[in-house]
């Protein structure tokens, strides 16, 4: 399974425009399960980037958000309101998605800052769920 899904997270970086590196990342660990990226970096660096994910879509002060918004709408579930989150750094284009099927992983996707950013989440979009069927 692992090489099924670094296969298909290889073919994600040449699907989304100017990708460079995408990862698989389990949110309640805060683990890295996967990563393809064309260059090579520190593995720290990888290690930092799956415990920067969890904390943006599940730290202490998000999960209170969430919690906050499902009190004010009486909804009693598992739902989450953070799905994506797109950050600009000085090059580059992070984009952080939610898993659909598995809620409690995300796929981060990162493109040179370049890149159509609408395309670039429309392809990261789409490639999830083949993602998410080969984790």
């Amino acid at each position: 399974m692992a090489s099924e899904l670094s296969t298909v997270l290889s073919n994600c970086v040449a699907a989304v425009p100017e990708c460079v590196a995408a990862a698989y990342v389990d949110l309640n660990s805060g683990l890295l399960l996967t990563i393809k990226a064309v260059d090579s970096h520190p593995t720290e660096m990888y290690d930092m980037l799956a415990a920067a994910t969890a904390d943006m879509f599940q730290g202490k002060n998000i999960v209170a958000i969430e919690d906050m918004f499902k009190k004010f709408r009486g909804i009693e579930s598992e739902y989450h309101y953070f799905e994506e989150i797109i950050v600009n750094s000085a090059n580059l284009l992070h984009l952080f998605l939610r898993g659909r099927k598995y809620p409690d992983t995300a796929v981060v996707f990162i493109c040179r800052r370049t890149a159509n950013l609408g395309m670039a989440l429309s392809r990261a979009r789409s490639s999830l769920p083949e993602i998410e069927m080969a984790a």
